[in-house]
């Protein structure tokens, strides 16, 4: 063979006398059998060593039609007719056979990991496009949450002014924000695991309160602006 591989070739070769030749049949040939595998091995010496051993394996429907042609053309004249020819079976060396069986496995481990790599690689962005999917719902849900706060306040105040005459908006917001503070200090007072929360308290207390309030809302809209620049 080309690639100097030594294979094992089995043919099987089906044959039968011509009624209108059995005359020939009988004398012309002393053994039959001889001839016809002396034929069938030098049309394989002849077509496989032109070939690779993949080769072989592919082209064995062509290689055996090469044989049954060649016999055809010799046998017909001694009264004999070729009814099929099969290649059954090709066998390599040993050690070739080993080879081929270790390239196997070895590209069927690499199409293994490629497929295990490729399955990671969609778990991961699957897990990604989870999270980032997850991370703006609540972004969703903060921003509405806040919307929330801004339109309560606003009508907190705006009923307040309506219905305390004299009142500016900026005595209802201070009256608003003091009270959601007050809020927000009982429930820590009722969650916190401290016992007690010390609070400024006096005539100007009220006040400082709301201005210091007012001063935490505008310091917090501030850093949101920058760290959405």
């Amino acid at each position: 063979m080309q690639d100097n591989v030594f294979v094992t070739v089995v043919a099987s070769i089906q044959y039968h006398a011509l009624a209108d030749k059995a005359t020939d049949a009988f004398y012309k040939l002393s053994n039959t059998r001889s001839q016809i595998q002396a034929y069938v091995f030098d049309v394989i010496r002849a077509s496989v060593p032109k070939l690779n051993l993949d080769d072989v394996f592919e082209q064995k429907n062509q290689i055996a039609k090469a044989v049954e042609d060649e016999l055809e053309k010799a046998i017909s004249a001694y009264g004999y007719e070729i009814v099929q020819t099969l290649i059954v079976d090709i066998e390599p060396d040993e050690h070739v056979k080993r080879a081929m069986n270790e390239i196997n496995a070895a590209a069927r481990l690499r199409a293994a990991a490629n497929e295990k790599a490729e399955a990671e690689k969609i778990v991961q962005i699957k897990r990604a496009e989870g999270d980032a999917e997850a991370k703006y719902l609540a972004g969703l849900g903060v921003a509405r949450q806040r919307q929330a706060i801004i339109d309560g306040l606003r009508d907190s105040v705006l009923g307040f002014s309506v219905n305390v005459p004299g009142t500016t908006a900026k005595d209802a917001l201070d009256m608003v924000l003091i009270t959601q503070y007050f809020d927000t200090m009982k429930e820590i007072g009722a969650s916190s695991k401290s016992s007690a929360v010390f609070i400024p308290h006096g005539p100007g207390a009220v006040s400082d309160i709301a201005g210091q309030i007012r001063q935490g809302l505008l310091q917090g809209s501030a850093v949101e602006q920058q760290n959405l620049l």
